[in-house]
């Protein structure tokens, strides 16, 4: 076999391999925006639920505060 035919084979096989890629990316793109769209279309947003506010809000966030201070220090104390 001589360098032709080789080059030959080679850039064949180069373009195979690019044009699978590129096939299965494009396959890819659509199946995604599909599946967007299904789940646009099927799966509701949920509206966001309000934040109390006020003393009852205040005093929660003092708790989580306080928790979140205490598995700090355990964490560090180990």
């Amino acid at each position: 076999m001589n360098s032709t035919d080789l080059l030959a084979e080679g850039l064949s096989l180069m373009l195979l391999g690019m044009g699978t890629v590129f096939v299965f990316l494009i396959i890819l793109v659509f199946a995604t925006s599909t599946m967007s769209t299904l789940v646009r279309r099927y799966v509701p947003e949920n509206p966001p639920v309000p934040v109390k506010s006020g003393p009852g809000g205040q005093l929660n966030d003092q708790r989580v505060l306080a928790v979140i201070s205490a598995a700090i220090h355990a964490h560090r104390n180990k």
